[in-house]
């Protein structure tokens, strides 16, 4: 190659060095292993202590809210009979959605497998390794956070069909409900799905735990049938200060379920806990109010339904909205929920217990919807029809209206097999006599 040549090829090489001429088949192996080292420099995750300390915190706020939270709110609103039953199921889903979660749960929310589910791969967690990362936490506390959320849901549905429900029946159907439902719907919004991949926003169980939880009680509560009076015999709450207790211990826990979602300790986690508590404050005031209206006196039980209903509604948004908006969905959501527990109920005809739809599947459509319209880009990344993003409106109603499908048809059929295989309902010598004596020969309280 003449000098000239070399001058106009830049690929030919510019440069020489003790004589030495360095030639384009020399240059395009230096560049090919510089590539190589430059790729294999690229940073892996590493553990940041002050992120895996806040999610080891969260986990736990989230278990909270399971045991003791739903044990102690749902307990306090049934009838004494039944009161140990109602929470040895909290308790008994906790210990069986745990060992599930393991074995295949987690694989099939966060494997690597499709857009609608996650596959085999991290089954019995066996690759799991005390070094495994995941962003900037070990992935043991991930998994462990995921759990608890796949532990809360299904105990929500439970509130729908309390008082009823054979105890094997139940442990079948949240088996399987968990695995068919749960962790697919998990993988569609959190796991690398479609609904993800889509633009839905879900910070942290709009659609996941709520709505899925909701229409799920709602199903079970219709295929199951009402609950059946005996005499003079009323369903109203045996000890309302024990549900207070319980939703305190949820409310506190909810920050960890919020918060914590943001998967790290940085200022969308600090403002996910604003909003939270906001939220909650404006749901349980609402609710108050208009039972105040409505009834002439402001009750407890309007006011707990109405904080947990804030809660529920910000839930989706908690990662995406400010203070502002947070009152908004909180006040919206009490009013809404309200009206789901009530006239809804009433209209409709269904005996849904505890109000898990009423709650949780109207909250979570009402605090999903609501996401797409007070979005804000500089919180979250998305703007929301506010900030003239109107089409993420539509987006999020796709992610309610999948969920709803699929869910309710699942629910359904796991449902029907069930009953047709060993009987969904105790009969109704148990129903009249409690769940307490006759499933689990124990009395919660002497009658």
């Amino acid at each position: 190659m003449n000098q000239l040549a070399a001058q106009q090829n830049p690929v030919s090489w510019l440069a020489r060095f003790g004589g030495l001429v360095i030639t384009p088949t020399m240059a395009a192996l230096f560049l090919l292993l510089g590539a190589t080292n430059s790729y294999a420099q690229t940073p892996t995750p590493e553990l940041d202590s002050g992120d895996t300390a806040w999610m080891l915190t969260s986990t736990a706020l989230v278990l909270m809210m399971t045991i003791p939270g739903l044990v102690l709110f749902y307990g306090g609103m049934v009838r004494k009979k039944n009161v140990l039953a109602t929470v040895m199921q909290s308790f008994a889903v906790t210990c069986l959605v745990t060992l599930l979660w393991v074995v295949v749960g987690y694989s099939f929310a966060f494997g690597t497998g499709n857009e609608f589910w996650g596959g085999f791969d991290k089954f019995l967690l066996l690759d799991m390794t005390v070094g495994a990362v995941s962003g900037t936490i070990p992935e043991s506390v991930f998994m462990t956070f995921q759990m608890t959320f796949a532990i809360i849901t299904p105990v929500l549905i439970t509130g729908a069909f309390i008082d009823r429900m054979k105890f094997s029946s139940l442990l079948v159907f949240i088996a399987a409900w968990v695995l068919l439902v749960y962790a697919p719907i998990a993988h569609w919004v959190w796991g690398g799905g479609f609904l993800g991949d889509a633009g839905v926003l879900d910070f942290a169980g709009g659609t996941v735990v709520h709505i899925n939880a909701g229409i799920a009680g709602l199903v079970a509560a219709i295929v199951i049938g009402k609950r059946t009076r005996y005499g003079s015999e009323l369903f109203a709450p045996h000890s309302l200060v024990l549900s207070v207790v319980g939703a305190a211990f949820l409310w506190v826990g909810w920050f960890g379920f919020n918060a914590g979602s943001a998967a790290a300790a940085n200022g969308s986690a600090g403002m996910a806990m604003a909003v939270t508590q906001i939220s909650a404050a404006a749901g349980g005031f609402a609710w108050m109010v208009m039972d105040w209206m409505l009834h002439k006196k402001p009750s407890a039980l309007g006011l707990i339904s109405g904080a947990v209903a804030g809660l529920v509604a910000i839930t989706p948004a908690a990662g995406f909205v400010g203070p502002a908006s947070a009152i908004v969905i909180g006040a919206a959501a009490g009013v809404c929920c309200l009206w789901g527990a009530t006239t809804l109920k009433r209209i409709a005809g269904y005996d849904d217990s505890l109000d898990a739809f009423g709650i949780h599947g109207i909250g979570g459509i009402v605090g999903a919807i609501l996401t797409g319209v007070f979005a804000s880009e500089a919180i979250g990344g998305t703007a929301g029809a506010i900030e003239g993003n109107v089409g993420q409106i539509l987006t999020q109603i796709y992610g309610i209206l999948a969920t709803i499908a699929y869910c309710g048809i699942v629910t359904f059929v796991i449902l029907k097999v069930i009953d047709v295989s060993m009987g969904l309902r105790v009969d109704e010598k148990v129903e009249a006599v409690g769940l307490d004596i006759s499933l689990h020969g124990e009395r919660g309280y002497e009658l």
